[in-house]
């Protein structure tokens, strides 16, 4: 995919008090569904985020919306799945606003639901391109951009991931992989003060949802502004000794 080479930095200011005043949070897949809604409530908590995706206009729009609330919000058209932009837009992410403090790998895409024996092998390879290489690219090269005291990285699973369900093919294994992916870094980022949890959203109305189940009355399910309290959880200082953990946000409970 060519790159607009657009980018864009809206600030506005925001109240004290709130769980996440001064960080700064990278999200991809941030243009639509969780990845928008989770960028808006970041921001409202008092958050600086910076958002990437590849539908430019989904994630300018997305920033207009942050800025007419009050918020902070940066974004950068990038294919994750190219390391070449994912190293471009982190670095951008880190000289306008200094040492990242959350990181949400939250884009990926669904592929055909089809058995894994008729799975087309350009499919696999572009569904793991992003489910996977990305998680990785986007990891590896915000690691070192990271504040001296720590961080939180969250990764958005599936119960596909966790559980194998038939005629999921290269997505439930890249979630499969997510989920080892965050045990594996948990463990080996503990002593540098990064924790590393991963979520699994559940059935919630978006397209991608939309996508794997079309005969499906989304009406009947939970909208992503309804199950993020749990990412805010594990972006915020309230989960500063919790890692290696994977959640159930639509069955999260702090207590």
């Amino acid at each position: 995919m060519q790159r607009s080479g657009e980018s864009s930095i809206f600030l506005s200011q925001t109240g004290n008090s709130l769980k996440l005043t001064n960080k700064v949070a990278v999200i991809s897949g941030a243009s639509r569904g969780i990845g928008k809604a989770l960028s808006k409530r970041f921001a409202s908590e008092g958050a600086v985020v910076c958002m990437c995706a590849r539908h430019v206009d989904q994630l300018r729009t997305a920033s207009l919306e942050i800025m007419s609330s009050g918020g902070k919000s940066f974004f950068e058209q990038t294919d994750i799945s190219d390391e070449g932009q994912v190293r471009d837009f982190l670095a951008l992410c880190s000289s306008n606003f200094g040492p990242i403090d959350i990181l949400v790998n939250n884009a990926g895409i669904l592929g055909p639901r089809v058995p894994l024996s008729g799975y087309l092998s350009q499919e696999w390879t572009k569904v793991l391109s992003v489910n996977l290489n990305g998680l990785f690219y986007m990891t590896r090269n915000a690691l070192p951009f990271f504040a001296p005291a720590g961080g939180s990285i969250i990764n958005v699973s599936s119960s596909v991931g966790k559980i194998a369900q038939p005629n999921w093919g290269a997505y439930g294994v890249s979630k499969f992989a997510a989920e080892g992916f965050s045990q594996a870094l948990s463990i080996e980022l503990r002593s540098k003060g990064i924790r590393v949890n991963s979520v699994s959203p559940g059935a919630v109305a978006t397209e991608m949802r939309h996508q794997a189940y079309p005969q499906e009355d989304q009406r009947d399910l939970r909208k992503p502004e309804e199950i993020l309290d749990v990412f805010v959880y594990l972006a915020s200082d309230e989960s500063k000794h919790v890692t290696g953990k994977s959640f159930d946000a639509q069955h999260f409970t702090k207590g």
